[in-house]
């Protein structure tokens, strides 16, 4: 390959996946391409997982940016913050952005990311209303917080329960309300959502469950949210968590394969072998992805394959959430579910607020929930990973692995 012409690599977002796979890009091959990021917020990339610590006033937003403008310019990327790309031209291979900028590409990167479901209900766009998704949303809260008054966060999963610890600590009185009969449905199992639940309120949360938003009221401005069975709680605030959508209208309107998703093979590849895409907007057979860990190894393989070193294959791992709520210890892993066949293995302490409950299929681990202790987390889901052969040390699995290795 003649090298005194570099490609040209353009990346659609500035966010954590596109900007990831860019690094592991540089460390393989600094000078094979001409690099230009455009981004839809007009700042340089920061850490969207650490936005409940500055909404809980634990961190400033600078403390959390990745890349900082110098980093871009000792790389010799060109970045256009601020100005998101609106179309996509194949067939002549470049972008252009709202500005009317337009660049060439030898190479494409999507990382658009997903944005908040917002609820289809009357008044979901009134003013107070806000997702929990960057940090213009978490200036919006912080100025709610300031003024006081009530919050109401729809949505009882991961991300709801950590914008309502951020918001109880900033003064607001906060209601979260949830679809479904129990918080994290998606992570924890009846019995660890219940003791979750408990502790939760016992900090000052009100929590409501089986509750379905049927409108959110107010004359200009969030006044209060009414449900399905008639109650109505006062709102001054109102954070729609209750899942997220990937961004893929760009991409269709391109003529990309896309269905929950933009369609990716394992090597991140689209359809089109020149366009490549990472992160919560891809969808790599059928599934579709919100944690890091699995958006991390999506950054190195694409990442070889742009550099063209392409032995690497996206595999899917079992993932593990850890609850970040101050001082809930929670932890989750792998197939909490169970399949038909599958064994619990469960250990209780009501006294020491201690509950762990383990998923077996034959001789394997295959999921696992703690609730309290949570420092065997890693092990447990290391033997998830590796399909270990737990048959010797089944009766001591639940008491971690200092008797199990004893054994």
């Amino acid at each position: 390959m003649d090298r005194t012409v570099k490609q040209k690599l353009v990346v659609v977002g500035n966010g954590m996946a596109g900007m990831r796979t860019v690094e592991e890009l540089l460390k393989l091959d600094a000078a094979m391409y001409d690099i230009t990021v455009f981004g839809a917020e007009p700042r340089v990339n920061y850490n969207r997982i650490m936005l409940s610590p500055v909404l809980a006033g634990e961190k400033k937003a600078d403390d959390i940016v990745l890349h900082t403008r110098e980093w871009y310019v000792e790389n010799g990327i060109v970045l256009h913050a601020g100005d998101p790309v609106v179309a996509i031209d194949r067939s002549r291979r470049t972008v252009r952005a709202r500005s009317g900028l337009e660049v060439a590409y030898d190479r494409l990167l999507l990382a658009t990311g997903s944005s908040p479901f917002i609820v289809p209900v009357p008044g979901a766009q009134l003013a107070g209303v806000v997702g929990f998704r960057d940090l213009d949303d978490v200036d919006v809260m912080l100025a709610a917080a300031r003024r006081g008054g009530n919050a109401v966060v729809i949505g009882g999963g991961l991300l709801g329960l950590e914008a309502a610890n951020g918001l109880l600590r900033q003064g607001m009185a906060v209601t979260v309300v949830h679809l479904t009969g129990s918080l994290m449905n998606q992570q924890l199992d009846p019995q660890a959502a219940l003791l979750l639940k408990l502790a939760l309120e016992r900090r000052g949360l009100r929590i409501l469950l089986g509750a379905q938003t049927q409108a959110i009221l107010g004359e200009g401005k969030v006044e209060a949210v009414r449900f399905a069975d008639g109650l109505e709680v006062p709102a001054d605030l109102v954070v729609m968590a209750a899942g997220v959508r990937p961004n893929v209208a760009l991409a269709k309107e391109a003529g990309l394969h896309v269905e929950r998703a933009i369609v990716v093979d394992d090597t991140l590849q689209t359809y089109d072998p020149r366009v490549y895409a990472v992160g919560e907007c891809v969808q790599h057979r059928k599934a579709t992805f919100g944690l890091v860990a699995p958006i991390w190894d999506q950054a190195r393989v694409c990442a070889a394959h742009l550099a063209g070193l392409g032995h690497r294959r996206y595999v899917q791992q079992a993932t593990a959430t850890k609850l970040k709520v101050t001082g809930i210890d929670l932890y989750s892993a792998g197939d909490i579910v169970g399949l038909d066949g599958s064994e619990d293995l469960v250990l209780r302490d009501r006294h020491a607020g201690v509950y762990k409950r383990l998923v077996l299929a034959g001789s394997r681990v295959t999921g696992a929930v703690l609730y309290g202790d949570v420092a065997d987390g890693p092990w447990y889901f290391d033997l998830i990973q590796r399909g270990t052969d737990i048959s010797s040390i089944r009766d001591r699995l639940l008491f971690g692995p200092s008797l199990c290795e004893a054994a």
